[in-house]
């Protein structure tokens, strides 16, 4: 049996000293990081598999929860497709907007300052009042926006009353608060070597190869932030889409019994709302466990696919470059 030198235990000290320095500063994280996320998670797929009513004990109900949701829920399905729908339909719409105002702004010789702000401020206007302002403008009787497409002859829609226009209304409220995007684009493409542009120019390059063989790879972690930032957003849509559904409906500030979301006839309904809805309207909190579940795998596994997709575009280049 072999004895530690003084050597190999004073070395064993400073690593145990290292690693407790460094839990120390890691704390705060961690407390965070157990008690904000890795418990509620934990209580999420516990509760998913309990019959609980928030007042009596919870009782185990196997996949009782499971089957509901993914066979016998009228919501479940329409809030997924909607919830992907509006992923997709925001996240792209969003980015190549903000894309294309932050090319605008950096190309403005005078009063870039102005529209840098006029662009901004809309961001900083609460998703409530946004709500109701688009609301208001697409109202299919009394809204601006019908009213002028009816001087050029075209019968506007009902947007936020029509199923089929509800979403897209969303998207261009969505597209209206951009102003986050813009500033970041703006900060990326500033910080696009000029010189690359000018070696591109003397080879003869056009705008467009410019933008896609310059500017598109500079900028291409950003893109990928803001694509992903964007993904993450769009799977939480709560406020507007509820908020839109209640004053189109008439049913904000009204009789006082639960409002249903989802309307015109679900097609604003998202997983956020179901979740709610199954929790603390029905008291259903098993299913609405389950809906969580699918919610947060949802985001996670678009997100790393994102990262693999970005990963591997990377690795191809290196590769072709090398």
């Amino acid at each position: 049996m072999t004895t530690a030198t003084p050597a190999t235990a004073a070395l064993r000290s400073r690593r145990r000293r290292r690693a407790l320095r460094t839990l120390a500063f890691l704390s705060p994280w961690l407390v965070g990081f157990g008690v904000f996320f890795a418990y509620p998670l934990a209580a999420t797929v516990y509760f998913s598999f309990m019959d609980y009513d928030g007042f009596t004990a919870p009782s185990f109900a196997g996949l009782t929860n499971w089957s509901y949701v993914f066979g016998d829920s009228p919501l479940f399905w329409p809030a997924l497709r909607n919830t992907l729908w509006l992923v997709a339909a925001t996240t792209v719409c969003r980015v190549v907007f903000g894309l294309g105002v932050g090319l605008l702004v950096t190309r403005v010789k005078r009063g870039a300052g102005l529209l840098r702000t006029l662009c901004f401020l809309p961001f900083l206007a609460p998703p409530v009042a946004a709500t109701l302002a688009f609301v208001f403008l697409l109202n299919p009787g009394t809204g601006p926006v019908n009213g002028l497409l009816a001087r050029f002859g075209i019968d506007g829609p009902a947007w936020f009353g029509d199923p089929a226009w509800a979403k897209p209304a969303l998207t261009v409220l969505a597209v209206w608060g951009v102003g986050d995007l813009m500033v970041i684009f703006v900060a990326a493409l500033l910080d696009v070597p000029r010189e690359q542009y000018e070696a591109a120019e003397l080879d003869g390059a056009s705008a467009y190869q410019r933008f896609r063989y310059v500017t598109l790879p500079n900028i291409a972690p950003v893109v990928l932030f803001a694509v992903v930032t964007g993904v993450i957003q769009a799977t939480q849509s709560y406020t507007q889409p509820l908020v839109a559904g209640q004053i189109a409906s008439g049913a904000a500030g009204g009789s006082g019994r639960p409002f249903e979301p989802g309307y015109p006839d679900k097609s604003t309904l998202t997983l956020p709302q179901l979740v709610y809805q199954q929790g603390f309207q029905r008291f259903d909190y098993g299913s609405a466990c389950v809906v969580a579940l699918v919610l947060f795998t949802l985001a996670l596994s678009l997100t790393a696919l994102l990262m693999r997709r970005r990963s591997g575009v990377a690795a191809g280049a290196a590769g072709a470059g090398g």
